[in-house]
């Protein structure tokens, strides 16, 4: 019996039951999301169900969806000619540390997203879990049912501030042990709050306020395909 994308979604309602929050299939990929209360079990099940059997973690990163959906740029009738032609707002990212956004933000800003594979079955799934809470967002550790979680969430804590709540040593990983904030958060500045310098007179590094102003390198803006956006805006009015 060949095992179609209907069958498979319909094993995962069954087996997670409600436990799932929603069921999204795009591009051949499916993805779930889960309730953060349900999130640890639900890994459980995916990995020991042997109709799923999703036995590897592949990835764990963080989500930050503060800003997500907002555009800065101008892309749909400007010319070809330079990012620097589109800006216009002033989003997550482009703005210095005092005016950073202060805002509630979004009702759900931030989430981890893990990509699970089945070796067994040569399937592979993205599921999806929301912290409750936008101002210390807590999420259960995975690392009882996928021991390789355990890096993988430390980085999502030192970059996104997201706490894994039973992971056996969550401290930062790719930081300093000084450094204040979480830098892949989109209130955070793109050049960051200091710079760090080694000065000759005192004979030590030393710590100073950053010197080099606030930029956006890319535009953020949420659309199928930018190619063919810009190439029917750029054509000729039939008028």
């Amino acid at each position: 019996m060949v095992d179609t994308p209907t069958s498979f979604h319909e094993r995962l309602k069954a087996r997670l039951q409600d436990k799932l929050l929603s069921l999204h299939e795009a591009l051949g990929e499916t993805t779930v999301e889960i309730a953060p209360g349900e999130w640890d079990e639900a890994a459980r099940i995916l990995r020991d169900d042997p109709d799923l059997g999703f036995e590897q973690l592949i990835d764990l990163c963080g989500v930050d969806y503060l800003g997500y959906g907002e555009d800065e740029w101008e892309t749909t009738d400007v010319t070809s000619e330079g990012f620097s032609r589109g800006v216009e707002g002033a989003g997550p990212g482009r703005f210095d540390w005092e005016s950073r956004p202060r805002g509630n933000g979004p009702e759900r800003r931030f989430a981890v997203v893990v990509h699970l594979q089945s070796v067994r079955h040569n399937r592979r799934l993205r599921i999806r879990c929301f912290a409750a809470d936008n101002s210390l967002p807590v999420v259960p550790s995975l690392v009882d049912v996928y021991p390789v979680a355990n890096w993988f969430e430390r980085e999502c804590f030192d970059l996104f501030g997201i706490v894994f709540e039973g992971h056996p040593d969550l401290r930062r990983i790719l930081t300093d042990y000084g450094f204040v904030g979480h830098p892949f958060r989109k209130d955070f500045p793109l050049v960051g709050n200091v710079e760090v310098r080694y000065d000759a007179e005192r004979k030590r590094v030393v710590y100073e306020p950053v010197s080099i102003e606030p930029r956006v390198g890319v535009p953020r803006v949420v659309r199928e395909d930018s190619r063919w956006q810009q190439a029917a805006s750029e054509q000729p009015s039939k008028d």
